[in-house]
């Protein structure tokens, strides 16, 4: 017999995982959520994903999905009569993936450098990455959050930076969103944290400072 439902592979602490999370309950679909050691794979997951052996993976019926942002689409596309995820209109889905695209290839890898960065490099990594959020909070201009009057894809997609990017402002002792820099940004944090779906899915705050103060201590006694 086919295998039925919803099953997540992911690991608590990985924001492109929450992505997935936030598209299901937002839809309204119930799912399994399967906690990976990454350090010691399950067999299911390397059956689900031979190609990158990488979480998140989505299991619809059996039938395996993986990357993040491909994965939300396939959620908003499976279940088309629930809320709406994508923008209804082609430019305005266009526009979401060039942002979205943008983000994790441009922002995202000007972020990771501030995590083991201290002094005056710090500061450089720092200013860099404001600069590239910058160019990315254009995209929120008179807007409540980036899909509009609602959290859509774009939200999804970068919905991370709220909640982990505190987290790793707190452990570095960097400040990278803030209100001078980045007020935009800084204003959607708080009102994307308040929407109930999305504080649902989010790890535990002191749990994630713990685990990036001990991976932060590890790589720079390295």
């Amino acid at each position: 017999m086919a295998e039925k439902g919803v099953k997540v592979f992911g690991m608590w602490a990985s924001p492109m995982v929450v992505r997935v999370e936030w598209a299901l309950r937002l839809k309204g679909v119930e799912y399994e959520y399967v906690d990976e050691d990454l350090a010691n794979k399950s067999a299911d997951l390397l059956r689900y994903n031979p190609v990158t052996k990488k979480v998140p993976v989505l299991v619809h019926d059996g039938k395996p999905i993986a990357e993040s942002t491909i994965i939300v689409e396939y959620i908003d596309e499976a279940w088309k009569g629930e809320y709406p995820i994508m923008p209804a209109d082609p430019y305005d889905r266009a526009q979401a993936r060039f942002w979205a695209r943008y983000a994790d290839e441009k922002c995202n890898p000007a972020l990771f450098p501030i995590f083991t960065a201290t002094g005056e490099a710090q500061r450089k990594v720092v200013h860099e990455a404001q600069q590239c959020l910058k160019t990315l909070e254009t995209a929120l201009e008179g807007k409540k959050f980036f899909g509009g009057d609602d959290v859509g894809y774009l939200d999804i997609v970068l919905g991370w930076y709220a909640h982990w990017l505190p987290v790793i402002e707190e452990v570095t002792g960097a400040s990278v969103v803030t209100d001078e820099a980045l007020p935009l940004m800084k204003a959607w944090f708080d009102r994307f944290l308040a929407v109930d779906v999305v504080k649902a899915a989010l790890p535990d705050k002191d749990k994630l400072l713990a685990a990036n103060k001990a991976r932060r201590e590890q790589l720079l006694s390295a």
